[in-house]
């Protein structure tokens, strides 16, 4: 009798992690064009972005690259979606885009000094 108590108690919680569980979890990820300066940049993305209440904890996964200046997010699209990380980002001083700049910030601005000749 004892063995079976055990039993049906190793049952009982894992039935109701499947019963109160929300839907299986939709991994999707975005390539996002992030300015990043240095590793600090980084640093202070994966303080911040993964702990964002409005991204209610969708953020699975933050993959950098400083030569692209990218941020590979894997976050739960039943959780967030790519608007909402944006403004995260842009809540922490780092606006990011789903597509490549034309021009990154020095190159812009040599081409408005190039731009005002008379």
């Amino acid at each position: 009798m004892k063995r079976i108590i055990i039993f049906l108690l190793a049952i009982l919680p894992m039935a109701y992690v499947l019963s109160t569980a929300e839907a299986k979890p939709n991994k999707q990820k975005v390539v996002l064009y992030v300015h990043l300066h240095c590793e600090d940049c980084c640093q202070k993305i994966l303080k911040n972005i993964p702990f964002d209440k409005d991204l209610k904890n969708g953020v699975k996964d933050l993959m950098f690259d400083l030569e692209a200046q990218t941020v590979t997010v894997t976050y739960d699209a039943n959780k967030t979606d790519v608007p909402t990380l944006q403004k995260a980002f842009a809540k922490i001083g780092k606006p990011a885009t789903t597509h490549k700049p034309e021009h990154s910030h020095h190159e812009k601005h040599q081409h408005e000094h190039h731009g005002h000749q008379h």
